[in-house]
């Protein structure tokens, strides 16, 4: 996501950043720069217009004259109207009120609606420590309520069984009854999804936010569609009354334009990204990372608590303790380290998170490539349990037959067999006394930046 955009506007702001002074001359340039970025990006033309205004007017006035470094201050306000722009802070969802809290969400067909469903009553559970019972109310379309069950059923939450000849509001009344009799907190009603906006549609969920009065009304959108899902989300909350906005799908979106349109066309708030299609693809919105994220200061905060949740810490713990008495780092460990990193997104995802990434030269970018380390976990799958436990008695022989087990040449083993050993040594520096608090400041120190505006906590 905004991988464009992200491109254009740290190549402007670059060029203006170790400007001694700032004139209005040198500021409408770059902002010149900086609207184009943005209509590339699909923002909506109001959304981009008010964006430049505000930056420009606090640009030239005194704020920038007594500044100490102005370029970098000018790079802070740009950075401070995208959080503005985007909703100022996460705003998690309310559910402070006798359970269930009732969570209506509501969509156009296609939008990923279920999968969001499913996504959030996963979240809710590990991260909110809720239990969630789930419902479709969605009569329209074919195995609807089947594909909710089966995602129910992954993700462990509680499923209420609905059938095709039920009215919606009848479904969603005994829904209600099941939760409470399994004592769920949280109640998700999933609604029918439709190709356009129709007043059938809309007249049919209104009944349903009048009859269950939920305390969520969410709209789930295709993040693909731009500065369009902005304006379907005003369509929809012109006929309901939305608390909130999930952009689904936006692992497809290169743009950006809902994201930096949605909170000021709508006037409510994005409260989850959706990325990809597993269950575990959902994340709080915070508009302060995304805004780093955007400038490529990168979003530190996030992939510590990513870490925190997804890094098994009893294998960690048995590594450091391993590799501490003096054994080494083998294959068997490195298989391990690749899952690790797979649970994380993947080495894109992670590089996406830190400070400075996206100034990498795009030779060495390239190179950043999840499938290596995909190949990597089928050649190491390949060797017997001997060779993942002792690599060094891998010769000649052992590698062609690895190669042909795997579907790979002899110097892809080669190239696994030396990142094998420059990891080994990491580890060892690692895992020595002190290691990983210097490597922990060392991160530390990346969300500080010395590239923009530090990471704000909460």
């Amino acid at each position: 996501m905004f991988e464009s955009l992200s491109d254009r506007l740290t190549n402007t702001l670059r060029s203006i950043q170790g400007r001694a002074t700032l004139s209005e001359e040198n500021v409408s340039a770059a902002l010149r720069d900086v609207r184009v970025a943005l209509l590339e990006a699909d923002v909506a033309l109001p959304v981009v217009k008010s964006f430049v205004d505000a930056v420009k007017v606090k640009a030239i006035g005194s704020v920038i004259a007594n500044s100490l470094n102005p370029g970098e201050q000018f790079v802070k306000l740009v950075h401070d109207e995208l959080v503005h722009v985007m909703g100022d802070a996460n705003d998690a969802l309310n559910l402070a009120t006798a359970p269930p809290a009732i969570v209506l969400m509501a969509g156009l067909q296609g939008a990923g609606k279920t999968t969001t469903v499913a996504k959030l009553a996963k979240y809710l559970q590990e991260r909110e420590k809720k239990k969630v019972a789930v419902v479709s109310a969605d009569v329209y379309r074919p195995a609807a309520i089947e594909q909710l069950e089966t995602l129910a059923r992954e993700v462990g939450a509680i499923f209420v069984p609905s059938t095709n000849d039920q009215k919606p509001i009848d479904i969603a009344n005994n829904a209600i009854e099941a939760a409470k009799k399994q004592f769920a907190d949280v109640l998700i009603v999933d609604t029918a999804g439709r190709l356009a906006i129709d007043e059938d549609m809309m007249q049919e969920i209104r009944e349903l936010q009048i009859g269950l009065q939920p305390i969520e009304t969410l709209f789930v959108v295709d993040a693909m569609t731009g500065q369009d899902a902005a304006n379907t989300a005003k369509a929809f909350d012109d006929a309901l009354t939305l608390t909130g906005v999930i952009l689904a799908k936006t692992d497809g979106d290169a743009r950006g334009g809902a994201a930096l349109s949605v909170r000021q066309i709508t006037g409510k708030p994005i409260k989850f990204l959706g990325i990809g299609e597993k269950t575990d693809g959902l994340e709080p919105f915070h508009p302060d990372r995304l805004a780093s994220r955007i400038l490529g200061m990168g979003d530190v905060l996030s992939l510590i608590e990513e870490a925190e949740r997804k890094v098994d810490k009893v294998k960690a713990q048995r590594l450091a303790k391993k590799i501490q008495k003096g054994k080494k780092f083998d294959l068997e460990d490195f298989r391990d380290q690749l899952d690790q990193m797979a649970n994380m997104g993947g080495l894109s995802n992670m590089m996406d998170k830190l400070p400075g990434m996206s100034q990498l030269p795009a030779g060495a970018q390239s190179q950043l490539d999840d499938g290596q380390f995909k190949q990597m976990g089928v050649i190491i799958d390949s060797m017997t349990p001997h060779e993942r436990h002792f690599p060094d008695v891998i010769n000649g022989s052992r590698k062609k037959r690895i190669a042909m087990g795997s579907g790979t040449e002899v110097t892809d083993i080669n190239r696994l067999l030396k990142q094998h050993k420059q990891m080994q040594k990491m580890m060892k520096k690692v895992t020595r006394k002190g290691g990983m608090q210097k490597m922990m400041r060392g991160m530390q120190a990346m969300q500080g930046g010395q590239s923009g505006p530090p990471m704000r906590r909460r």
